[in-house]
């Protein structure tokens, strides 16, 4: 099979990070101001990344995809559960993709939303039907074309010659925040082996998408709570209008739209192969991209904060077993058909996330319940040690 460079892997996680649903969610930040939400920023990506690499690590070493990993730490059976319910978060950020990009889009040009659900739908298609290890120079060409234009946006924004705006109170505490970026990098943590282990260099490329993911999604979130301190709006579609930018606004939000809604559908059709050898991937990735459009066109998908968090509530634990399975424990549970202690652990895990919402600590909740999860399973390995098989 082809494999990818360390250099095409920091292109498809250049595209992941430039995302209007990165940006949206930055100016979630702005009553926080510039330099207290620039720390929440940068400590929630600190966080979300460190489990995004260790992720990659695992399936770059181990050569499996994303959902082959799982069933490392969680059995044949076990495995399958966290592979449903990835097809089942990947279809829902295709459909929130495809969704705000539209929404944008048709704030600049007022043609129907649909019709822009239906020019984005058909692109992803595209991209997926040249498929991840041959897109090359269009590849190059898109990020080029999108760097540039997002140097444009942050001149206007940044460099507009505006007054600061005043935001009154905070909404958003810093726990809160904390936790809404570690929520990006986090969603992407089920995805990212699927591309590491096709990678030349698996380590490498593991640690150049993670660093270029990290950098490229906390400028997408300053840019969000720079245009709501800076200009007082929240839609960035009004603010590309005020500048004038017309057609390049249209590429930066079509294009960082296509590019990183390619990756959701793409890893849901690799993740469709985990479970059942019937599925064909890139035919499951187009049906899923199929659905996101349709589910695009007729239902609202205005706030996405519940369900960043219920990832974070699935996807948090999960890795937290693998971690400390593969790097710690140096357990391999991949031949048996379900680890039920496993199973019980995450589901702690899971429980214990949804009780840490409702607790502000500095940190977020990610983290805490990801150090619960791991204690928890060094304890149950002391308690009663896997028998090596």
């Amino acid at each position: 099979m082809k494999k990818t460079s360390t250099f095409q892997n920091g292109l498809i996680w250049f595209g992941a990070g430039v995302s209007l649903a990165e940006i949206l969610t930055g100016t979630a930040f702005a009553p926080l101001g510039m330099a207290k939400g620039f720390a929440a920023i940068l400590l929630g990506h600190i966080i979300g990344c460190a489990m995004m690499l260790l992720a990659g690590l695992i399936g770059g070493r181990t050569g499996r995809s994303a959902m082959e990993t799982v069933k490392m730490s969680f059995g044949q059976k076990g495995g399958l559960l966290f592979a449903f319910l990835n097809v089942l978060q990947l279809v829902g950020w295709t459909a929130i993709m495809i969704y705000d990009g539209a929404l944008a889009v048709g704030g600049i040009f007022a043609i129907g939303r649909w019709v822009w659900c239906l020019v984005i739908g058909a692109l992803i298609i595209v991209w997926i039907a040249v498929g991840v290890t041959d897109l090359g120079w269009i590849n190059k060409i898109t990020m080029a074309a999108l760097f540039i234009l997002t140097l444009v946006l942050c001149k206007v924004i940044f460099f507009s010659g505006n007054a600061m705006v005043g935001i009154d109170g905070e909404s958003l505490t810093f726990g809160a925040a904390v936790e809404l970026a570690v929520a990006m990098p986090l969603s992407w943590l089920p995805l990212i082996s699927d591309y590491t282990r096709d990678a030349e260099k698996p380590t490498q490329a593991t640690w150049v998408s993670v660093l270029v993911y990290g950098a490229v999604s906390c400028w997408m979130y300053v840019i969000g709570m720079g245009a709501a301190i800076f200009t007082g709006e929240y839609d960035i579609a009004v603010i590309m209008v005020k500048a004038g930018l017309g057609i390049a606004a249209l590429i930066i939000l079509v294009f960082s739209t296509v590019t990183t809604t390619f990756l959701d559908a793409w890893s849901a059709g690799i993740s469709a192969e985990s479970l059942s050898a019937k599925l064909n991937g890139k035919k499951t990735a187009i049906a899923v991209t199929v659905i996101g459009t349709a589910a695009a066109i007729l239902f609202p998908m205005d706030d996405i904060t519940g369900f960043l968090y219920l990832i974070g509530s699935v996807f948090a634990p999960m890795i937290a077993v693998q971690i400390a399975d593969h790097f710690i424990l140096h357990r391999d549970r991949f031949a048996v058909a379900a680890d039920a202690r496993n199973l019980v652990i995450w589901l702690v895990g899971f429980i214990a996330y949804r009780l840490l919402m409702g607790v502000d600590t500095p940190v977020g909740y990610t983290l805490p319940d990801m150090v619960l999860t791991v204690v928890l399973c060094l304890l149950a390995e002391k308690a009663k040690p896997t028998k090596q098989m």
